[in-house]
């Protein structure tokens, strides 16, 4: 499915998406926090509904459903049906797996698209630690769970991904655990752990001690539970960062509901975009952009491995080379993304070289609409679709629908500030 980009000057006002780091957190948390919660702002993307879809099979039951509201029932981890699927979702799968374990029944945890290619030897050299029967193939999906788990003091690895460590918090949080650590080498993505623990201490769930990331302290305290749980999901700065970047090429934009004081990693694309000497104003309740004398910027994205991809279309208008920290992050994604980013990129004419874990990107010698493709990868297509909207020529995008994965409204929103997006018959746009 295509969806063709013409050089465009952007206009307007439009509303970031929810975020989806912070609504499938939410979706777990509703799950073991029992009673009620509710959640306001809900997204639904394709992993948002994986994640509602994973909680409702686990136990919880949904109430009310607006465009505004979701409110669920809980009594915990009580399964109703003998697997879950985390469709393309690597949060889903690293963070309800421990879920999962909580339960005394054998449950088959199954994944499509990319998913099952990755590895998740962590779950077979951990949970069986805490007491939980694991059955891999492999290494690979589909795992096979049975619990119950009981919480004790481990050591993990943290070099591949935070989210592992994000099940494993909520999960000890569930189980009640008492004077027990998990202790975690080479962090990585310490934001995104900032928001598990902030997520959990608003659905009342107990809340361990972070001891410098090195080491997660549950006490004997007791947690006295709420009536209810109130949760409002935060606007994406994962998919923000591409609306920015887009204002700062193409614009003037406003971008709306982007909270400054968030903990997502990602909101560090300011950063970026200051460096770059791009044109941005930031208030409380909004960001604007206009276009300027982009410059080659210097930038380590090891905690913050979305932004390569938003991050690349920025640094191909940039005069110069810039520099990016972190490609060993981007091997395990829906893409290889560092030789995805230089293979279609390529194709418009941008040079990037990668050197171990430095990409190089030789900016501001212009781009060239071409035809590429997302490789099923919804950050990809995204990222073309930004940088083509100051190429010369029209610019195409295979497997375009890929963005439904995190941010199904991305061509709507390009075509209500102004973009010439244009698509073949078989791709709807989201509604």
């Amino acid at each position: 499915m295509k969806v063709s980009i013409q050089p465009t000057v952007l206009k307007g006002v439009i509303q970031a998406p929810a975020s989806k780091s912070s609504m499938q957190r939410a979706c777990a948390a509703a799950l073991v926090a029992k009673g009620i919660s509710e959640i306001r702002n809900p997204g639904h993307s394709n992993d948002d509904k994986a994640a509602m879809d994973i909680i409702s099979r686990l136990g919880a039951k949904l109430e009310e459903q607006a465009t505004d509201l979701l409110r669920f029932n809980s009594e915990g981890i009580h399964p109703v049906a003998p697997f879950i699927d985390c469709g393309e979702s690597g949060l889903s799968i690293r963070m309800f797996t421990p879920l999962v374990a909580l339960s005394d029944k054998e449950i088959t945890i199954k994944g499509s698209g990319s998913l099952v290619t990755r590895p998740m030897d962590f779950f077979d050299e951990i949970l069986p630690q805490l007491g939980v029967k694991v059955k891999t193939q492999g290494g690979k999906l589909p795992l096979v769970i049975q619990g119950p788990l009981k919480p004790a003091t481990i050591s993990v690895d943290g070099s591949l991904s935070s989210q592992f460590l994000t099940g494993l918090l909520l999960a000890y949080a569930a189980a009640g655990a008492s004077n027990v650590s998990i202790h975690v080498n080479d962090l990585k993505s310490r934001p995104y752990i900032d928001l598990t623990l902030d997520v959990m201490k608003r659905f009342g769930l107990k809340t361990p001690e972070n001891r410098d990331y090195r080491e997660f302290y549950f006490d004997d305290s007791v947690t006295a539970a709420e009536a209810i749980h109130h949760y409002t999901v935060e606007g994406d700065w994962s998919g923000g960062a591409f609306l920015l970047v887009a204002g700062a090429i193409a614009g003037p934009i406003t971008v709306r509901g982007l909270d400054i004081a968030s903990t997502q990693a990602d909101k560090a694309i300011v950063q970026a975009l200051m460096q770059a000497n791009a044109g941005i104003a930031i208030d409380a309740k909004e960001i604007q952009l206009h276009p300027s004398a982009l410059s080659a910027f210097e930038f380590d994205a090891t905690d913050c491995p979305d932004l390569f991809p938003p991050l690349v279309a920025l640094a191909a208008y940039c005069k110069g080379v810039t520099r990016i920290k972190g490609v060993s992050r981007l091997a395990h994604k829906e893409s290889d993304r560092g030789l995805t980013l230089q293979e279609e990129f390529g194709k418009m004419g941008v040079v990037i070289h990668i050197d171990g874990d430095l990409m190089r990107i030789e900016g501001g010698k212009g781009l060239k609409g071409a035809a590429v493709s997302s490789r099923h990868d919804h950050r990809i297509a995204m990222a073309c679709a930004v940088a083509a909207l100051k190429a010369t020529g029209e610019t195409s995008i295979e497997h375009a629908e890929a963005v439904n994965k995190s941010y199904p409204d991305f061509y709507n929103d390009l075509r209500a500030l102004g973009a010439a997006v244009s698509l073949n018959h078989q791709f709807k746009f989201h509604e």
